[in-house]
C-alpha cells in the first residue's frame, strides 16, 4: 500500500499547508507557479517542512519532466542521464540534500544549469552558502522554509482522517516539533501496530522498530539537540556519547563541527574566548583530515567545550539589540559618529565632536541609556 505521507501529499498550492511567506498570495513561489516562471532555486529548511512537495508542485505547474535524485547516493552518471534524457518538455531536477554533493559533482552540474538544459530545484537542511559552490549558488534563488507552526501541524494531522483525542494530538504536535513527515510517519506506524490512535499507543510506537534512527530525518535533529544541550550542561560524557551516536549513524562530521563553532560563541562566549579558536581548529581539522581520523579531533573539541565555563551574555546582548533594531527600524545615527567623506557632510555636522575614546553614549537618541551587554 502507498505510504500515508504519499497519499495525503498536496498536489497544488491550494492544498499546501504552511510557508505562507513563500506560497501566499503575491509571494515568490506562488507568483512563479502562477506565471510558469522557469528558474533554478534551492529550498533550505528543516525536515518535514514541505521541500519535496513544493518541488513537485512547481514542476507540475510547468508541465515539466521531473527527475528526483538524492545527493547521498547520486553521482555524475545520474546527472548525465537526466541531461541526456530525450523529452519535449522542460527538465526539472529535484536534488535532495544538495549539500552532500562534493565540489567536483557540483562543478559538473553547473554548466547544465547555466545553459538551461536542467532546471535545478535543490533541497537542503544546511545553510547552502557553506556547502554549495558560489558559481552554482549565484545561479539559484534561495528560499528559506520554516518549521511548521502548531496550527499548520494540526491541519496536516486532520488531513490524515485519523481520529485523535485532544491529549494525543497535543502530544504529537509537540513531539514532531514542526516536522510533518515525522508526525505522519508516527501516526501510520501507530495505526499499523495497534489499530487505534491513543496517547499511550503513540508513545509506544515511537520506541518501535518502525521508527529507527534516520540520519536524514527527525533523529538527526533530536540527537544534535541532545549533543548541544549536553555540552551546555557541562556534561562531557553525555556529549561524547551523542557524538559517537551521530558518527556511527553516518552523520556529516562537518555538520557536527559547524555546530561546535556556533556553540563556542553562543554558549561559552566571553567566559573563555579561546573556545572559538579551538572549535574553528576542530572544523579545519575535520575538513582537511576527514573520517575516520577526524573523530579524534571532534572528541578533543567536545571534551574541551563541555568543560569550558559558560557565558551567553554576548549572544543575549545581540538578541536584545536585534529586538530594538526590528522595533525601531533605522534610527538616526548620532552626527558625531557619522561618516563625513565630503565637505558638505562636514558642514552639516557629520563627524563633528568625534573623539576616539569618548565615554559619551553613542546609541541613537531614542535608545540612549540602553544596556544590552549585562
Amino acid at each position: 500500500m502507498e505510504p500515508l505521507a504519499s497519499r495525503i501529499r498536496p498536489k497544488n498550492l491550494q492544498e499546501f499547508i504552511g510557508q505562507v511567506h513563500l506560497t501566499g498570495n503575491g509571494k515568490p513561489i506562488a507568483v512563479a507557479i502562477a506565471k510558469k516562471h522557469l528558474f533554478s532555486f534551492i529550498l533550505w529548511g528543516p525536515p518535514g517542512s514541505g521541500k519535496t512537495t513544493l518541488a513537485r508542485i512547481y514542476a507540475r505547474s510547468l508541465d515539466a519532466e521531473l527527475f528526483e535524485l538524492s545527493a547521498v547516493s547520486a553521482g555524475k552518471d545520474d546527472i548525465r542521464k537526466v541531461a541526456d534524457f530525450k523529452t519535449g518538455r522542460h527538465k526539472v531536477l529535484f536534488l535532495d540534500e544538495i549539500h552532500r554533493f562534493n565540489k567536483a559533482q557540483q562543478d559538473f552540474l553547473l554548466p547544465l544549469v547555466e545553459s538551461g538544459i536542467i532546471t535545478l530545484v535543490g533541497a537542503t537542511t544546511e545553510n547552502p552558502s557553506f556547502e554549495v559552490i558560489s558559481p552554482l549558488l549565484s545561479r539559484c534563488r534561495v528560499f528559506v522554509l520554516e518549521s511548521l507552526s502548531e496550527m499548520d501541524m494540526e491541519k496536516i494531522i486532520e488531513r490524515t482522517d485519523m481520529n485523535l483525542k485532544k491529549d494525543a494530538q497535543e502530544w504529537l504536535v509537540n513531539m514532531a516539533n514542526g516536522d510533518a513527515r515525522q508526525a505522519i510517519t508516527l501516526l501510520e506506524a501507530t495505526n499499523e501496530l495497534y489499530g487505534k490512535i491513543t496517547l499511550e499507543n503513540l508513545k509506544n510506537a515511537l520506541q518501535s522498530k518502525f521508527l529507527r534512527y534516520d540520519k536524514k530525518g527527525e533523529e538527526h535533529y533530536n540527537t544534535i539537540s541532545a549533543f548541544i544541550k549536553s555540552m551546555r550542561a557541562s556534561q562531557p560524557d553525555a556529549a561524547l556519547y551523542y557524538l559517537a551516536r551521530m558518527i556511527e549513524s553516518g552523520e556529516d562530521p562537518k555538520f557536527i563541527a559547524r555546530r561546535m563553532v556556533i556553540f563556542a560563541s553562543e554558549d561559552i562566549g566571553l567566559a573563555q574566548p579561546t573556545a572559538l579558536v579551538v572549535a574553528n581548529a576542530v572544523f579545519a581539522a575535520v575538513d582537511v583530515i576527514g573520517l575516520p581520523e577526524a573523530v579524534i579531533n571532534l572528541a578533543h573539541g567536545v571534551a574541551y567545550l563541555s568543560q569550558a565555563k559558560k557565558d551567553r551574555s554576548a549572544y543575549d546582548a545581540y538578541m536584545l539589540a536585534l529586538a530594538d533594531a526590528k522595533q525601531y527600524g533605522n534610527l538616526p545615527v548620532p552626527l558625531k559618529i557619522r561618516n563625513a567623506p565630503t565637505k558638505l557632510m562636514k558642514n552639516l555636522g557629520y563627524g563633528a565632536g568625534y573623539e576616539k575614546y569618548t565615554k559619551d553614549d553613542l546609541l541613537p537618541d531614542k535608545l540612549k541609556g540602553k544596556k544590552y551587554l549585562k
